[in-house]
């Protein structure tokens, strides 16, 4: 019922930015459901990485990239976007747009994802 669409993944310098952005499109509405980013680089887990409300009010973005990353939802455009900046090598993964069940983020799965795309930092 959501289909997502991640674009705006590339090669960086470490110290650099870069902004994801995701369409979301499908019969249920943007803003009926929270949104948010994952991320998984390889032999690893994939790992949570940030997550809106449906209003974009309530966010959560975990430790390892707070005060770097700012998630953002725009929900004329059926949008959200993940702006990172002072990027690190660590931070070389392939990103995934999530869709979760709920309109706020619990801990839950997200129930829809997007195809993702990659972002690679060099040092």
């Amino acid at each position: 019922q959501v289909q997502l669409a991640e674009s705006g993944g590339g090669l960086v310098q470490a110290g650099g930015s870069l902004r994801l952005s995701c369409a979301a499109s499908g019969r249920r509405a943007f803003n009926t459901y929270a949104t948010g980013w994952y991320r998984q680089s390889p032999g690893k887990e994939r790992e949570f990485v940030a997550a809106a409300s449906w209003s974009g009010i309530t966010v959560t973005v975990t430790d390892s990239v707070k005060g770097r990353f700012t998630i953002s939802r725009d929900n004329a455009k059926n949008t959200v976007r993940l702006q990172m900046n002072s990027l690190k090598p660590e931070d070389t993964a392939v990103y995934y747009c999530a869709a979760f069940e709920d309109k706020f983020y619990s801990g839950a799965n997200p129930v829809y994802w997007g195809q993702g795309t990659q972002v690679t930092v060099s040092s």
